[in-house]
Order: structure tokens, then sequence, then C-alpha cells
């Protein structure tokens, strides 16, 4: 059988590669030591409406992205009971996404319609304006 891994000529900057692999490891396992999490999941409405709503506000009083004091906010895409994707969310970065919309929808939900979500649409989400906002907003910060 024919030796898979790659002869040295053929590496072209593996060593390089392979230490921004790890830098971006140690980041991982670092973002699940000793640092505050926030964990909310998405049932099947994300697929039918392309949005995940992060909730900000309920019974009037600031909740969720507007209270948490999380370092990192992990957002799950669920199908049925599964967990499809997960969104992972330094949460200073995410609330300076959220501030920096163009466009986000507010809306009531959960018990006894109580709480204020913003909808953010997925592919808006991850559009080149808001990545290029993003930047631009962390290049002035």
């Amino acid at each position: 059988m024919k030796n898979l891994e790659p002869r040295t000529e053929d590496r072209k900057k593996f060593d390089i590669d392979l230490e921004y692999g790890k830098v971006r490891e140690q980041m991982v396992a670092d973002m699940l030591q000793d640092k505050k999490i926030e964990v909310k999941s998405e049932r099947g409405m994300w697929m039918r409406t392309g949005n995940i709503a992060i909730e900000y506000e309920c019974y009037g009083k600031p909740s969720g992205i507007a209270a948490t004091e999380s370092d990192y906010w992990f957002h799950n895409l669920c199908i049925d009971d599964e967990v499809f994707a997960t969104l992972v969310f330094d949460t200073n970065s995410l609330k300076r996404i959220i501030n920096n919309l163009d466009y986000k929808k507010s809306v009531s939900g959960g018990d006894n319609n109580a709480a204020r979500m913003y909808l953010l649409n997925l592919q808006k989400l991850f559009s080149s304006d808001v990545i290029k906002a993003f930047k631009e907003t962390k290049d002035a910060a």
C-alpha cells in the first residue's frame, strides 16, 4: 500500500500550518478551562427561519447577552435532540457584532412572552459586510 504521509518537499509551509493549528487547539482548550461559558440551544426553529435568537431582556430586566458574565457564548443548533453544530463566540465580540449590525429584528418570546430577543440571520451574521464591520470596530478599539 502506498504511503499517505506527504514527502518533505510536498509539505510546503507544513511547519507553519502545524504551529498555527497547535495555537488554535490551545485556544479552544483554554476556552474550557478556568473560563465562564454561556450555552444556549436553538431547537428546530433556526432551520425554518434561518435565524438564531439572542435574548437580551426578560421581565423588563437585562438578561442573556446583556447580563451574562461569560467569557464565551456557545450557541447550539439542534435538530430534534441532537446538536447539529455549535457556534462559539467570544462574548465581547458577539456583543460588538450585535451592536454594529445594520439590521436586527427584536421579538418577544419565552415563557409568557416575557423575554426580548434579537433575531440574527445566520447568513447575514457571516456575511462579508458584518465581518468587515467587525474588523473595523476591533481596529478602532
